[in-house]
């Protein structure tokens, strides 16, 4: 079957996923906002593979389900390009570099009892990231807010968000107040919630058969054989229900893994969701490094696959009726509202993002040069990574 530019599943367009979302995965610092920024930036301006619309409406609809957002974007973009070889393709590209690196500072981190430090880096990252970010926001903006009603919705879901609402509530909202408001008085037979809502009740984990009851932890835990097979049911509940920022993932893993089974300490836990945070590529790897310190390279195998499973599953079935969802008059109104919420939270995160990087002069030299070169050159923002990482360094060895 063809994509959406006549590029199959086979030859060339897999290598290409292959080799772009292993780029990705090296050099995606600063979690959700910056890979898709960084996706953004390589995919849609640098190499054509679809629109700006069509882009936003797979970061809406990756929205729409638990799990990792920007992990499953990318399974979402690698299928657009390749169909299902893409879809499995750039979703294990993406996660592998991460995986990699993890599993080597799991490693030394069980063995010296310490990970090395790996923090200073970030000092020059963090900025530049922050300006990728916002060229990428920009970008996005007349694609995302198509006039003064997703515009009003934008600007409140950013100020809900900064006021710490939840994610998934201020998404929902965003999407039926503009659904609501287009289709006031003009529903018609057959066009209404439930044509849409019948397949995404599986997807969003409600319902008999939705993940949340399908895999609660304590029945799981009952039926698995061994610590192993506990781990990584446990991951798989964990990928299959969570919503949310790495703070969710916290309270999660600690629920699970401290409390109820008591496999790792608290000081573990911290350590290991600063790991995901400082190293490139999705947060969710942190179950990387908590799988080998529970059950050395098996449990990290395990906690790895079981974490992100859920997401190339979900993502398989959302690609089936995600242009149903463009199709339908309401339904395309809500995914309007969707989209332009989920820019809002993407902005949200970029505010927070820069509170923790802009800490001296030259972090805020950094972010105006990375701007300033993303607006007057063509140059492939993988080079400002490379560079703000090299000053960080310098930054260590020169000043400690």
């Amino acid at each position: 079957m063809a994509g959406s530019d006549g590029t199959d599943g086979s030859g060339d367009g897999v290598r290409e996923v292959a080799a772009v979302f292993l780029k990705l995965g090296v050099i995606g610092f600063g979690g959700p906002a910056a890979h898709i920024a960084m996706m953004r930036e390589e995919l849609v301006r640098r190499r054509g593979w679809l629109s700006d619309e069509r882009f936003v409406d797979l970061m809406g609809a990756a929205n729409l389900i638990p799990g990792p957002t920007s992990t499953e974007l990318a399974i979402h973009l690698g299928h657009e390009r390749a169909r299902g070889r893409g879809l499995v393709v750039a979703g294990v590209c993406f996660i592998f570099p991460a995986f990699a690196i993890v599993l080597a500072l799991a490693w030394a981190y069980v063995r010296y009892g310490q990970t090395p430090a790996v923090e200073g880096l970030l000092y020059g990252i963090k900025p530049v990231v922050v300006a990728i970010v916002v060229w990428a926001l920009v970008g996005l903006l007349r694609t995302a807010v198509k006039g003064r009603l997703t515009g009003a919705v934008a600007v409140a879901a950013l100020a809900a968000y900064l006021l710490g609402a939840h994610e998934l509530a201020v998404l929902a909202a965003g999407g039926l107040i503009v659904m609501a408001v287009r289709t006031a008085g003009s529903r018609t037979p057959g066009d209404g919630a439930h044509g849409l809502l019948a397949p995404l009740v599986p997807l969003l984990g409600g319902g008999p058969y939705g993940p949340a009851s399908a895999l609660d932890g304590s029945r799981l835990a009952d039926l698995a054989g061994g610590q192993l097979a506990q781990l990584f049911l446990t991951f798989l509940k964990i990928g299959a229900v969570l919503y949310g920022s790495g703070y969710v993932l916290l309270a999660f893993l600690e629920g699970d893994l401290v409390e109820r089974f008591g496999w790792v300490s608290r000081e573990q836990l911290l350590d290991a969701i600063s790991i995901g945070q400082v190293t490139p590529g999705p947060v969710f790897t942190t179950a990387t490094f908590l799988g080998y310190v529970i059950a050395a390279l098996p449990g990290a195998v395990l906690a790895t696959v079981g974490i992100f499973a859920p997401s190339f599953a979900l993502v398989a079935l959302l690609t089936r009726i995600v242009d149903r969802i463009r199709d339908r008059v309401w339904s395309a109104a809500f995914l309007d509202g969707v989209n332009a919420t989920a820019l809002a939270l993407m902005a949200g995160v970029t505010i927070e993002l820069a509170g923790e990087a802009f800490v001296d002069p030259l972090t805020v030299v950094l972010a105006v040069a990375a701007l300033f070169l993303q607006w007057r050159t063509e140059i492939n923002t993988a080079w400002f990574i490379a560079a703000a990482a090299a000053i960080g360094l310098a930054r260590v060895l020169l000043f400690g």
